[in-house]
């Protein structure tokens, strides 16, 4: 009895290792990152920057090795050429005050683009508190990661 509860256990402990390990939380697409939105899922953004193309001031910059992440809370989505757009996409961003070495307290604004062709652009940004002044501004460029292509833009849901 107590070998049968054994083979038991270890297959079902076996059958949960191989579902788990084929079980990938990303989203790996456009049409699969808008279908969770529409249906309420709670969706998170891993950005991989050092994975993206850097621009700064119209001038490619080498990527910092950073990693950041947001939740993806209130967006709108856009249809291609509803506004004159070539390209549909989703947009998301988010604000907080954070307190910066060198600039104090200054507004961290992220602005993100995620497009049809699973295309991203991440816009970062220091604010100063009183609005009156950028003091910081990037703008990456990657891909949604599916798993195969190493891109730097991961998206999961809960």
């Amino acid at each position: 009895m107590f070998k049968r509860i054994l083979i038991v256990v270890l297959l079902f402990t076996g059958a949960s290792a191989v579902l788990n390990a084929q079980d990938d939380p990303r989203i790996k697409n456009f049409t699969a990152f808008m279908n969770a939105l529409k249906n309420g899922e709670d969706v998170k953004a891993v950005f991989e920057y050092g994975k993206c193309k850097l621009v700064i001031d119209s001038t490619e910059e080498k990527s910092p090795d950073v990693t950041g992440g947001m939740a993806v809370e209130e967006f709108e989505y856009f249809p291609a050429m509803t506004i004159n757009n070539p390209k549909g996409y989703v947009a998301f961003s988010k604000t907080v005050l954070i307190s910066h070495r060198r600039h104090k307290y200054v507004w961290n604004y992220v602005k993100v683009r995620v497009y049809e062709d699973n295309s991203v652009e991440i816009n970062a940004r220091y604010i100063k508190t009183d609005y009156s002044e950028n003091l910081m501004e990037e703008t990456f460029y990657g891909v949604i990661n599916d798993g195969t292509n190493n891109g730097g833009v991961n998206f999961y849901t809960d």
